[in-house]
């Protein structure tokens, strides 16, 4: 059975047209989670929208 993660990742693409996601790069349980899930980073920047200094990846659905 899939986890709450993957259901609700699906759920959200099919009913939302949910395909690209932005992640904490320093978070690797989610940056790992959503590798897993097809998502590849096509986009990295040092801050995040506030300006605070978190990294950030903008990943989409290969």
């Amino acid at each position: 059975m899939p986890g709450i993660g993957r259901r609700l990742l699906e759920y959200g693409a099919e009913h939302y047209g949910i395909r690209e996601v932005t992640v904490n790069e320093q978070n690797p349980q989610a940056v790992g989670f959503y590798e897993h899930m097809g998502f590849v980073t096509y986009k990295r920047t040092d801050r995040d929208e506030q300006g605070g200094p978190y990294p950030l990846l903008y990943m989409r659905r290969a």
